[in-house]
């Protein structure tokens, strides 16, 4: 396949970036789309040119690091990470926009590549359980009832790729922080910070300047690992029911 694609550059954080138009030749429809940002860059540094910076990691739609805007869908037209979006997707002669993640608390570091470290803080806000150390406790020490187990291993699947926020048109993280609250507030593991996790969570991630929920649903289209919109609604609950426990002390 011979593709045009219009990919978003930016020198540094600093810099005013723009799009800038590169032609690929003998692409095959078995490439993942990384593949074909890898012959681009391969291209681009035979002629001396600075290669396009883009985030990646496992490659295996594990890690969340690979981080694109493909023609305005968060992570393109199929409903996965971006290392597992295959070229077969795409037409001969079509022409791809590639785009950063657009949020003001996801800053561009470079070309592609934003920062996502506001998830990062809150998760330190909050998202852990208390435990002792010591070797691994019994399997069966602690029986978690079977709806409750499939419900955080759901929200646990979350690889934290910022797609939700990325698609969100308020640029909101509601998504992502009730994801990283539900898988821990369901288990007993989860109780002693019940409380606490969500307020914090939610505050911290106020704190970062992500905008607010409306719940247009666009997070959950997005998401690759189809974490559920009814997520947003339970993290309200456990809010509401954190607040007005700590009014009653």
């Amino acid at each position: 396949m011979k593709l045009t694609l219009r990919v978003w550059r930016q020198k540094n954080a600093d810099a005013d970036g723009a799009m800038s138009t590169y032609e690929v030749d003998n692409v095959s429809p078995d490439m993942s789309f990384l593949e074909m940002l890898d012959t681009l860059n391969e291209e681009l540094i035979l002629k001396g040119e600075d290669p396009v910076a883009f985030d990646h990691d496992c490659r295996e739609g594990i890690c969340g690091a690979c981080s694109l805007v493909i023609n305005g869908d968060a992570h393109g037209p199929e409903r996965t990470t971006t290392c597992q979006l295959h070229m077969r997707s795409f037409k001969d002669g079509d022409t791809i926009d590639i785009e950063p993640w657009r949020a003001s608390a996801f800053p561009v570091i470079k070309d592609l590549v934003v920062d996502r470290s506001a998830f990062d803080r809150i998760i330190q806000a909050g998202g852990y359980i208390t435990a002792p150390t010591g070797s691994a406790p019994e399997a069966h020490a602690t029986p978690v009832p079977k709806p409750d187990a499939d419900y955080a291993f759901e929200h646990a699947e979350c690889i934290g790729c910022g797609a939700c926020v990325a698609a969100c048109p308020n640029g909101a993280a509601m998504l992502f922080t009730s994801a990283k609250v539900n898988h821990l507030n369901v288990l007993p593991q989860g109780a002693p910070e019940r409380e606490t996790r969500v307020l914090d969570m939610v505050a911290q991630m106020d704190e970062e300047g992500f905008g607010g929920c409306t719940l247009t649903g666009e997070c959950a289209t997005a998401c690759p690992k189809g974490i559920p919109l009814t997520s947003i609604t339970n993290m309200n609950r456990e809010w509401l029911r954190a607040t007005r426990k700590a009014g009653k002390r």
